[in-house]
C-alpha cells in the first residue's frame, strides 16, 4: 500500500504545545519529528548540529536539499515544525507539496502571549521536572506588543487558509486543549497514514504554568481594553465581495519623449489628463503611445529611467455618475448596449429605450440614476450575473491590480490636478508644464441637478473603501 505522504510539517508557533505535540509525534513507530528544521539560528534544536547529515551552513546555502533529505528517509515518516518566521523559502514548496502532511496546531493568542512573556523573563522553555520550574511572578501585558503578536498570527494562519484552499488540500487542525486527547492525537496517527496508535500520552514534559491568567499578569484589567481595541473577528472590516483585477496594461499610456505613465482609472477624467499628457511634448493625445503589453512597457520603464508613474481618482459620486451617463445611458458609440437591455428587462432600470430624449428630465434622470445605484450595490456584491465592469468596479480594487505591474508613484485627487500634475512633471525636468483643463459637465443632466444628501449616502455605502483610501468628503 502506498504511504499517505512523503513528510509532515507541524505549523504552529511559540508557546502552543508544539514541543509536546512533537514528543508525542516521536512516541509513534516509524516517526520522527526534526524540531524546529528551518528556525533561522540553529537547525531542529539549539544543541544540534545537523539532521540527516545537512548542517546549518549548508541548509542556510540549500533549505529544500533538507527538505529532500527528509522526504528521501524511507525508515522514517520524517517531519518538522514550522513558524511564521521560519525560513520563507521553503514555504511555498511545502505549501504546494500535497505529499507533505499538514497539521495545524492553535492556542488562545493571549495563553500564548502570556506563556512567551513568562519564558522570556525565566528563560525556561521546557519543563521536564517540576522542581526545577522557575517563577517569574507576575509579567506585564503590553497592549501593543500583543497586538502586534495576534497580527503576526492571523496573518500566518490566513495565508495557510488559502493556500490549502488554492491547492486543494486539507489539513489536520488541532488545538492546545487537544493536545491532551489521547483520541485525537491517534486520529492524527491516522491521518498520517500510520497503523500504529499510542496507549498513552507523553509524560515527561510538564505544564510550566498552569495557574489563571488573573495570577500571571500584574496588569490584568488591561487585557479587557486590549481585546476590546482589537476587533479580533474583525467586525468594523469593510465587506468586498468585487473580483480582483489585473492590471489593464493596454490602457496605460506613455508620454511621447518625456518619462511619464499614465494609469487611467476608468471613468476618471482620462480625456483631461491624456491631452495633458500629450501637450507636455507638443503631440495629440492619439499619438501617445497605447495598447502596450507587459514586456513593452517593462521595456519602456528600463529605457526611461527615473520615469513616474501615475493615477487620477475621481470622487465616487463624480465617478459612478460619468459611468451611468457615459456608458448606459447613451446609446452612442462607446456605451454598453448589450447591458443597457439587460439594466431595464431585468432590473427595472427606468432608461429611456433609445437614449435620452426631450421627455427626459431631471426628475425621470434622478430615478434611473437611482435605480442603477441599485443594480451597482448588488453588482459588486456578487449577487448579479453581470460582469464587474471597470468604470464601476472601486477604484481601490483598481489600484491594486495595477500593482502586479506597476504602483503608481502618485495618485492625484481630480480637484487637485491642476497643482500636481505640473509639480509631476518638473520631477522629470519639464518646467513651466501647463495645467489640465477640468472635465466638463455630464450630459444630459448635470450631477449638481439632482445631487443631494440621499445620493450622497447611496454613493458612501457603495463605495466605503474609496472614501477610506482616498479622503474624500462629501461631494458637495
Amino acid at each position: 500500500m502506498t504511504a499517505a505522504f512523503d513528510y509532515f510539517v507541524v505549523f504552529a508557533e511559540m508557546r502552543t504545545g508544539s514541543n509536546f505535540l512533537e514528543a508525542n509525534l516521536n512516541a509513534l513507530p516509524g516517526v520522527t519529528c526534526h524540531g524546529e528544521a528551518f528556525n533561522p539560528h540553529f537547525i531542529g534544536y539549539p544543541n544540534r548540529d545537523e539532521i540527516l547529515g545537512i548542517d546549518l551552513a549548508e541548509r542556510s546555502r540549500n533549505p529544500l536539499r533538507l527538505i529532500a533529505a527528509i522526504k528521501g528517509d524511507r525508515d522514517r515518516l520524517g517531519g518538522f515544525r514550522f513558524f511564521h518566521d521560519h525560513d520563507p523559502r521553503v514555504l511555498d514548496a511545502i505549501l504546494e507539496d500535497p505529499r507533505c502532511a499538514k497539521i495545524v496546531l492553535t492556542r488562545n493568542p493571549i495563553d500564548s502571549y502570556v506563556s512567551l512573556k513568562i519564558a522570556r523573563a525565566t528563560g525556561q522553555w521546557k519543563l521536564t521536572d517540576l522542581r526545577r520550574r522557575k517563577d517569574s511572578g507576575k509579567v506585564h501585558f503590553d497592549t501593543e506588543e500583543f497586538r502586534q503578536h495576534v497580527q503576526a498570527m492571523q496573518a500566518f494562519q490566513l495565508r495557510l487558509m488559502r493556500a490549502l484552499q488554492t491547492t486543494g488540500q486539507t489539513a489536520f487542525y488541532i488545538a492546545y486543549e487537544d493536545l491532551q486527547d489521547l483520541e485525537v492525537t491517534n486520529g492524527l496517527a491516522r491521518f498520517l497514514g500510520l497503523d500504529a496508535t499510542l496507549e498513552a500520552l507523553d509524560a515527561s514534559l510538564k505544564r510550566q504554568n498552569p495557574s489563571p491568567l488573573g495570577d500571571k499578569v500584574e496588569n490584568f484589567d488591561d487585557i479587557s481594553a486590549a481585546l476590546a481595541a482589537l476587533d479580533r473577528f474583525n467586525l468594523s472590516r469593510t465587506p468586498n465581495f468585487e473580483p480582483r483585477r489585473g492590471p489593464a496594461v493596454p490602457s496605460y499610456a506613455v508620454a511621447a519623449r518625456a518619462p511619464l505613465m499614465y494609469l487611467p482609472v476608468r471613468s476618471g477624467p482620462e480625456t483631461q489628463v491624456l491631452d495633458w499628457l500629450a501637450a507636455l511634448d507638443g503631440v495629440r493625445a492619439d499619438d501617445l503611445p497605447r495598447d502596450h503589453n507587459q514586456k513593452a512597457l517593462r521595456k519602456w520603464r528600463r529605457a526611461h529611467p527615473g520615469n513616474r508613474a501615475f493615477t487620477v481618482v475621481r470622487h465616487p459620486v463624480a465617478r459612478i455618475h460619468h459611468a451611468f451617463c457615459s456608458r448606459i445611458l447613451d446609446d452612442g458609440p462607446g456605451s454598453y448596449a448589450q447591458i443597457r437591455k439587460t439594466l431595464r428587462r431585468v432590473y427595472k432600470v427606468p432608461l429611456p429605450a433609445q437614449g435620452p430624449d426631450a421627455e427626459y428630465d431631471v426628475a425621470a434622470h434622478r430615478a434611473a440614476f437611482a435605480a442603477f445605484l441599485d443594480f451597482v450595490k448588488a453588482n459588486l456584491a456578487g449577487q448579479t450575473g453581470l460582469r464587474v465592469d471597470s468604470h464601476w468596479a472601486s477604484q481601490a480594487e483598481v489600484l491594486k491590480g495595477f500593482g502586479d505591474l506597476a504602483l503608481p508613484d502618485m495618485i492625484v485627487r481630480e480637484n487637485e490636478m491642476a497643482a500636481y500634475l505640473p509639480a509631476l512633471a518638473m520631477q522629470v525636468g519639464i518646467m513651466n508644464a501647463p495645467e489640465p483643463e477640468p472635465a466638463p459637465e455630464d450630459r444630459p443632466h448635470a450631477l449638481a441637478e439632482i445631487y443631494d444628501d440621499e445620493i450622497e449616502a447611496r454613493v458612501r455605502s457603495l463605495y466605503q473603501r474609496d472614501y477610506l483610501n482616498f479622503g474624500f468628503e462629501d461631494w458637495a
